[in-house]
Parts: C-alpha cells; sequence; structure tokens
C-alpha cells in the first residue's frame, strides 16, 4: 500500500478488547496500524501481558500477537516496551503470572503503556488486552482495569460465530457501565462459515451502539495485517477524536 499522508489533529488512542479469546484482536490491531504505517503516521502497538509464548533466539520469549503488531506498526520500539510481561502458559494470564512468580497490576500496565507511547510521540496508539474484556490479572482486577487507567476508547472486536449476539452485547454493557467511549467495532470471521452470518451481522449493527468500522472475512489459517487491512475502514476510526 502507498503511503499518503493523513491530517491528524490529536492524537488517537484505542484499547482494541474483544468477545472472547481468539477473535482476531490482533489481527484488526494489527490491520489497523498497518492502515497508519501506510498513512504516514507515527503509530505504536503494544500488548501489554500476553501468554503462550514461545523462545526466540536473542529475545527471551515473545509472543506472537506482539511480534505482529510491533511489525505493523511505524515506531521502531524494543519488543519488552511491546510486551512487558510475556508468560509461557497457554493459559489465562493471572493463572500463567502466577506459576512465574510474577503479580499483575492494572496500574503498572497502564502506566508502561501511557510511558511507551509518550516517549515514541505516537499518533496512533493501539493497545491490545489479553482473552475479553473481563479476563483476570489478579484477584480483584481484570484487563477492563487497564483500559479504564488509560482511559482509552475501545475497539471492539466480534467474532463471528454462534454465540457472538450475547457475548458482543455483554461486552458492549461492560465498556459503557465503566464510562468508557467506544469508537467502533469490527466483524471478523474468525472461521470459514457461520449459519445466517448476514443475520446475524445486521442484528449486530441494529443494537450495537457504536460505528461498524468493517467485515473482515474469513482469511485462511495464517491471515495477516496486510490481508486485513482493506477490510476495515480507518479513515472512519480516525474520525473520532480520542
Amino acid at each position: 500500500m502507498a503511503k499518503q499522508a493523513l491530517r491528524v489533529d490529536c492524537h488517537q488512542r484505542y484499547f482494541v478488547t474483544g468477545t472472547d479469546t481468539g477473535v482476531g484482536k490482533t489481527l484488526v490491531a494489527a490491520g489497523l496500524l498497518f492502515a497508519a504505517s501506510a498513512s504516514g503516521l507515527r503509530s505504536v502497538g503494544i500488548k501489554p501481558v500476553a501468554s503462550g509464548c514461545t523462545p526466540a533466539a536473542g529475545m527471551g520469549a515473545v509472543s506472537e500477537d506482539a511480534l505482529a503488531l510491533r511489525k505493523a506498526a511505524s515506531v521502531s520500539v524494543e519488543y519488552a516496551d511491546v510486551n512487558p510481561v510475556a508468560l509461557k502458559r497457554p493459559i489465562a494470564p493471572h493463572l500463567a503470572a502466577a506459576e512465574s512468580g510474577i503479580h499483575l497490576c492494572a496500574d503498572d500496565l497502564a502506566r508502561h503503556c501511557r510511558r511507551v507511547v509518550g516517549e515514541c510521540s505516537a499518533q496512533l496508539a493501539i493497545v491490545e488486552g489479553a482473552g475479553g474484556w473481563f479476563v483476570p490479572l489478579n484477584a480483584s482486577e481484570t484487563m477492563a482495569d487497564v483500559c479504564i487507567g488509560l482511559g482509552y476508547q475501545v475497539v471492539l472486536v466480534v467474532g463471528m460465530r454462534l454465540g457472538c449476539l450475547n457475548h458482543a452485547l455483554l461486552t458492549m454493557h461492560a465498556v459503557k457501565t465503566a464510562g468508557l467511549g467506544v469508537a467502533g467495532w469490527v466483524a471478523n470471521c474468525a472461521e470459514p462459515d457461520m449459519t445466517a452470518f448476514e443475520d446475524n451481522l445486521q442484528t449486530l449493527r441494529d443494537l450495537l451502539p457504536a460505528p461498524l468500522l468493517g467485515v473482515v472475512p474469513y482469511l485462511g489459517p495464517a491471515p495477516s495485517a496486510e490481508m486485513a487491512v482493506k477490510y476495515l475502514q480507518f479513515d472512519r476510526l480516525m474520525q473520532v477524536q480520542a
């Protein structure tokens, strides 16, 4: 994609959450970062907590999700800045952290994100959560508390599959109840076929009180930001003032 200058009147800050794990949060977040980079914007992506990380030469344990965000962003930052907490076990973050003797704290994670975003002077910053909105960090905090601490607007990724209506409406309600703005939502087809797809999509259009920012079709077992970006309405997102 050829780079084109895009005028931005203020810094844009978004927190990408999903209706569940494995619904395409990273695909959408990386796609938005890729679009920002192609538009000539200074962009950075952060995955503050990731589980299921694997060893990489000279880097320790790394997350494929965090690597995708780092690759799609236009500002080059150290891996540890993109993903400060890299947990090896592919289980809920609070359980993986406890096994590693790590105490996750929402304030610490939010503080890290603010520092990285500030130091790189990003025009567009995207922080991607882990799992869904209420995934626990410890006995009293969830990923939602990170977003609340940041005060960023939310982009909701809806995994288009059976159960998505309930999950999407519950998540939207929780975000609104927390007093946070919702910049929009993306319908992502993480599975090749969904019964009554168009009917379900229309129901979400009717019931979710936020703009639809894109419908990403099933892109195969190894989708990329470059593949997803053409289905995302990046310009519409950038009209939302943070």
